[in-house]
Order: C-alpha cells, then structure tokens, then sequence
C-alpha cells in the first residue's frame, strides 16, 4: 500500500521511512522473538534493556543506559530538528504468564519507528528519542521517569500495543496498585488455636467486604487482586499474610473517591480478626489517558492506508480500557497509545494463548504496520510544526 496521499515532499518522507524499516525487518522480529523468548518482569529488565536499545546504537543514536538512575531504563536519541517525537518501548513481562501482553512487539515496533523516522529526521524536522520505560505492568516506571525529568519539552509521544483487533484510541481506566500485608501471631491449630491470630482470615473478611461493596460501585469501577501467601502450613495458624490489589475507576479524580471505601474493606479485616493492617502503594496512580486528536487522526489514516481494519466498539475490542503508566504521559505532552491487533481471537490479554500469538506471522505483519504507521504519523507531526 502507498501512503495517504499529500503533497509530495511528506509522501517521499513517508515512503523512505519505510523502506528504512524494510530494511531492519529481519532484525526487528529478531528482536521481539528474543525479547518473547526471555522475559523479565518488572524492574527486573536488564537483559531487555540492553538488548532494545543494540540496533539504536549502530544506526547512530545517542544512547544513555541507566537513564535518570532507573537501571533498566534507557534513552536514545537522534537528530536536531526542531520537532521532538518521542517513542515508547515497554519490554517488561508478566509474572507467570510471559509476554502475555505483548510487550516484545512493543519495544521492537519503537524501534522500527525510530529507524524509519531517523532516516528522514533531517529533511522531516525532528528529533527522534526513543524512551525504554521500564515496569509498565504495576510499577509505573513512566511516572518514575516522568518525575525525573524524561519526557519534558516532547512534542508527541507515541507507542503502539498489541491487541486482538485494531483499535485507535485508548480509554484506559485510572488505577492504584497496593501491596496489603496482615500480620497476626501464629499457634498450633489443634492444640492451642485460640492463642493465634489469623492473618489468612483477615483477607476473607476483606475480601467477602469487597464482594458486597461492589453492588455500591459505578458500574466501571473494578476491584481486584491476588493473595500471595496465607500461611506455611495447615497444622499452623497464619501469622503472616500478603497480596497484591488494584482499584481502577475512570478518572484519577473518581478513584480519589472510590479508593479509600476498598482500603476500609481492609481495615475491616484487621479489626474483625485483630490483625495488623499495612497497605503500600506499588506506584504513584496511573492516569486516564488525554489523546492528542490530530496526532491520532493521522495515526488512524496511516494504519487505514497500510490495509489495517479498526475493529467497532465491543468485547473484542475492549483492550483500549486496560490501564497504563502512559496515561501520566499524556497528562503532561501530548501522546496517542493505539492498538494493534495480532489475530488473536479467542484469546485475549494476559493469557497464555496471547503470549503464543505475540510471535509467528501475524505478529510479524502487527510489529511492521505499527512500526511503519508511527513513524509516518511522525512524519505528519514533522510536517505540521510540532
């Protein structure tokens, strides 16, 4: 497919973009099967972290390893125009499931873009930066790097998620991320069980008060979590107790609300079993997401010219509500996160029928469009003056 048609000078931007990223096609998916084959989760991404930025490095970018004192971030960058377009490369994986979300596809799509806009970065204006953001997946490594100082003065920030079907705009919900921990006094649970203290019951108390305040939520809100440890053994009462919850809601300002009705569902744990309660934020909130409408406009007509179909609105398409650090990105430049679909269906994210399709031949065409569609909405970014 040609790009959309414009006057001439964008068009040949455009089409030496992307022959540029033909050209590192084979490397590229080299990248995302590697990244695929070796996950890291969040934090924890070294391995990620100097393997994304390799291609970067050769082609002439400036590379800053252990940017802003995050040692699994990075930033590199290309090029002195005026323009500053910035492209997001998650590469952190989910515990237990991989790369169930795809974030192989992501970080190789960033730097497909990067090259295709490094090429004509001097004719089209632009200063490339491509940003490896750590700890997507409940660490918020985004909004520890926006608190440093990454991502001030861009004029666009942009990445490309995988999904089961195309879908340019992305609605994610606000979210909190908290660690809970009870700590109750263990005892023999045959001999001498009123001398304990259960710290595994205290998370059925919250969670029964969680189930029953949920007929008192707005309908989007949700409330969910896990229990990491409840006990060592059977013939033990539990003194020690751990999980991991999220509350999300649709707006920062309507989980500021909602949160602290989930936490007391956690107080009422620790008072009904006469537990110690602690709750630690995992991160600062994620944000709702604010979308640059021209920039999507022309991320929207070049996906349509590369043959992509965005999917209408429904279950399939429902991914665009998953939240995102990159949602505090967009609160502070200008930003789009669209997503690409992988031909997935029945499987959906965080599935590990999804991490299987995040390689293969469909990937592969996914992790090429939406490489060649961000640096082509770059190039419409360049050509409007920022």
């Amino acid at each position: 497919m040609a790009p959309p048609e414009e006057g001439a000078p964008t068009g040949a931007l455009k089409e030496a973009a992307r022959r540029e990223i033909d050209r590192h096609a084979e490397n590229l998916i080299r990248l995302s099967e590697r990244l695929h084959a070796d996950p890291e989760t969040a934090w924890e991404e070294h391995r990620a972290a100097a393997a994304v930025p390799e291609l970067l490095d050769r082609a002439g970018f400036e590379v800053t390893s252990s940017y802003l004192g995050l040692d699994t971030a990075f930033l590199a960058r290309f090029g002195s125009g005026p323009v500053r377009i910035a492209l997001c490369a998650e590469y952190d994986a989910l515990p237990g499931l991989g790369h169930a979300c795809g974030h192989n596809l992501i970080a190789a799509g960033a730097v497909g873009a990067a090259l295709g806009l490094a090429a004509v970065a001097d004719d089209a204006g632009l200063t490339v930066e491509v940003y490896g953001t750590p700890a997507e997946e409940g660490g918020g490594g985004k909004i520890e790097m926006l608190d440093r100082g990454a991502f001030t003065g861009v004029d666009l920030a942009m990445m490309v998620h995988p999904a089961p079907v195309d879908v340019a705009e992305a609605r994610p919900f606000a979210v909190t991320h908290s660690r809970i921990s009870y700590t109750g006094k263990s005892a023999h649970a045959a001999a001498y069980p009123e001398t304990g203290i259960n710290a595994a019951d205290a998370f059925t108390v919250a969670q029964v008060a969680i189930g029953l305040l949920r007929q008192q939520l707005p309908a989007s809100a949700r409330v969910h979590g896990v229990v990491t440890h409840a006990g060592d053994a059977p013939n033990a009462i539990p003194e020690r107790s751990t999980g991991r919850w999220y509350v999300r809601a649709e707006t920062l300002a309507e989980l500021a609300e909602l949160e602290p009705r989930v936490m007391r569902a956690f107080e009422a744990g620790a008072l009904a079993t006469g537990c110690e309660l602690e709750i630690e934020p995992e991160s600062k909130p994620y944000a709702e997401f604010r979308t640059d409408e021209t920039a999507l406009g022309h991320y929207r007509a070049n996906a349509l010219a590369l043959g992509r179909e965005f999917a209408p609105p429904g279950q399939a398409a429902r991914m665009n509500r998953a939240s995102t650090d990159m949602g505090n990105v967009s609160q502070a430049v200008p930003a789009i996160h669209p997503y690409i679909g992988i031909g997935s269906l029945p499987a959906t994210n965080h599935q590990h029928e999804f991490a299987a399709h995040c390689v293969g031949d469909t990937a592969q065409r996914a992790l090429l469009d939406g490489a060649i569609a961000l640096a082509w909405t770059g190039v419409d970014r360049g050509a409007a003056g920022g």
